[in-house]
């Protein structure tokens, strides 16, 4: 089973992280992290917000973005950036697509952006003037959509 590919990029927050696993487990998306990581993978807080799902969870860990884009070989990658040019409600996905998430302190870097400056840079609307969404809840959003809009089938 295989829906979507999500990837965060130097993830800080542990309990994120963990809501992240659980909604892959629910979503039967897969998860890429890139160090560095704000946390041990084993680290109580994130065991208690998902890591019981890891068996559920297709779960890889790389040292750079280089050795993950390598692994997963996406013909889509979506940028998930509060500078988003485009409402990730307006873009079509499909089964396989990638997200990529930077990190809750610092998001995304200038590298990332210029690695992947052709694909889109999605935004989620919110009020002006706020910093942005939980990085778990954007997730969620975002997995959502892409997985409604393929009728909720997996591969």
């Amino acid at each position: 089973m295989k829906t979507f590919n999500i990837v965060l990029f130097n993830p800080k927050i542990p309990p994120n992280t963990g809501n992240i696993i659980r909604l892959c487990a629910n979503t039967g998306s897969k998860l890429h992290l890139i160090k560095p990581l704000g946390f041990e993978l084993n680290e109580k807080s994130l065991r208690r917000a998902g890591l019981d799902y890891d068996h559920k969870v297709k779960i890889e860990v790389y040292e750079t973005i280089e050795k993950c884009l390598k692994n997963i070989n996406c013909k889509k990658y979506f940028l998930v950036t509060k500078f988003g040019d485009t409402s990730y409600d307006k873009q079509q996905y499909n089964l396989g697509d990638c997200f990529i998430f930077g990190s809750e302190t610092k998001g995304l870097t200038k590298e990332i952006f210029q690695k992947f400056k052709k694909f889109p840079r999605i935004f989620i609307p919110m009020i002006p003037n706020n910093r942005s969404i939980n990085l778990a809840n954007a997730v969620s959003i975002c997995v959502y959509e892409a997985w409604k809009q393929n009728n909720f089938l997996t591969s």
